[in-house]
């Protein structure tokens, strides 16, 4: 069996392997490295593998109002270059151990990761090739121009569709001036030169700012010395300052043309940022609102009673600041407003009444006993013990997680929807209404 087959097979054996945290979560250790980077680590010997990911606040809402799309143009060349190796060499020596490198950005940050075999010799390339990904991307300018030229034409690809036209338009009406709000366009992309990628890098991915995740088959002092190897070169510099809290909109409609025969119905307002201590009220209710799927109120009205789409829900997004609260559904064009009414009936019916006894036991039952689900495999405690990390929750947040859905009342649902959900601030999109 290859290197490759062989992390395959260990990423299956993980959903076994790894289901005895499932009761409650991983033990966290946590401290600082030399460098000033956070890190935190998860110890598991059950497989050998390696999961490391390193965070960073250089999410989307920190480009420049003129060049949207730099945080997300910048992310995606890191590991297209670096001292020594181009993008084909990177690729293929990390192919030889069976490695690979992923992430991404969002509004708050951007990440990068490596998942590796933790066999001495497989894991000291991979983590080498990371090092040189995280502290010395050289952006190589054909490179800079063929992935820019990419991302201009895939977003004016995506800017004919509906979907992607309703969601930019919530996101702008959500956040009207507000770092959130803004999109990239072909403008903004067109006008990023090469010497902003460093820029951005120089002041965004700075070793003070750098929160490392580590989980896998490493001892705590291995995982020290990990920790202190891939952040030691990492550019200096101060933490950039957090963007400013955004403004509550003024709720309203917008309606938009578009000849797609199914209208998209967006509704919602900023709602909820993480840590907040209402996360496992609104959890819960929302459950019942719109995010059960066929046990929820907006399934059962807009759906199976009127047949007027196929689905739709609600969730929050808990950010730095308040994240959306977002009710979402596609219907043909003729009978968007009549959708549109039900599940404004819905909401307004949830927000009076909160979930009934019998609703908000189910809605805890499931949610808890969905629990061991999200830490199943190596990658899920990762991708956990981050958001721990990066938004600074408290070490325990997984093991009272359960707790924490077991005590919400139905009064607490309610006073937690009436203080974040609030009917004069919710804004409407429709894209493509007759």
């Amino acid at each position: 069996m290859n290197a490759k087959n062989f992390l395959r097979w260990l990423t299956a054996a993980c959903v076994v392997l790894v289901s005895q945290w499932a009761a409650a979560g991983p033990k966290i250790e946590h401290w600082a490295a030399p460098s000033g980077a956070r890190v935190f680590f998860v110890e598991n010997h059950a497989l050998p593998m390696l999961d490391v990911q390193v965070d960073f606040a250089a999410g989307a809402s920190r480009d420049p109002e003129a060049k949207s799309g730099l945080a997300s143009l910048t992310h995606a060349l890191l590991d297209m270059g670096v001292e020594g190796m181009d993008e084909n060499r990177i690729a293929s020596r990390l192919a030889d151990v069976g490695a690979q490198i992923s992430g991404g950005v969002d509004k708050d940050r951007a990440s990068i990761s490596l998942r590796t075999l933790s066999m001495s010799d497989k894991r000291e390339t991979a983590l080498d090739i990371f090092r040189s990904v995280l502290t010395a991307p050289k952006f190589p300018a054909d490179v800079f121009e063929r992935e820019k030229a990419r991302k201009v034409a895939a977003l004016r690809e995506s800017l004919t569709r509906p979907d992607t036209i309703a969601s930019r338009a919530f996101w702008s009406a959500l956040y009207p001036a507000h770092a959130y709000g803004r999109s990239a366009t072909p403008e903004s992309l067109e006008a990023i030169r090469r010497d902003d990628l460093e820029t951005f890098y120089r002041g965004n991915y700075s070793a003070s700012g750098a929160v490392v995740t580590i989980v896998g088959d490493l001892t705590r002092s291995e995982a020290e010395a990990v920790a202190r190897s891939l952040t030691a070169g990492l550019p200096g510099g101060t933490v950039q300052p957090p963007t400013e809290a955004p403004r509550l909109p003024v709720g309203g409609e917008q309606r938009i043309p578009h000849p797609a025969a199914q209208a998209h119905v967006l509704i919602g307002m900023p709602a909820l940022k993480r840590g907040d201590p209402d996360f496992f009220a609104l959890q819960v209710g929302n459950y019942t609102l719109g995010g059960g799927g066929f046990v929820s109120r907006l399934m059962r009205e807009v759906r199976e009673k009127r047949g007027f789409a196929y689905s739709v829900y609600s969730y929050f997004m808990p950010m730095v600041h308040a994240g959306p609260f977002q009710i979402g559904l596609q219907t043909k064009k003729e009978q968007a407003g009549q959708a549109l009414q039900v599940a404004r009936d819905v909401l307004a019916a949830f927000l009076a009444e909160g979930p009934s006894e019998a609703e908000l036991q189910a809605a805890k039952q499931n949610i808890a006993g969905s629990f061991p689900l999200r830490l199943d495999s190596n990658r899920k405690i990762l991708d956990n013990v981050a958001v721990i990390a990066f938004y600074g929750l408290p070490l325990d947040y997984l093991d009272r997680y359960v707790e924490n859905v077991e005590k919400v009342t139905a009064a607490d649902v309610r006073a937690a929807f009436a203080r974040h959900v609030t009917p004069e601030n919710l804004v409407t999109i429709v894209v493509g209404s007759e």
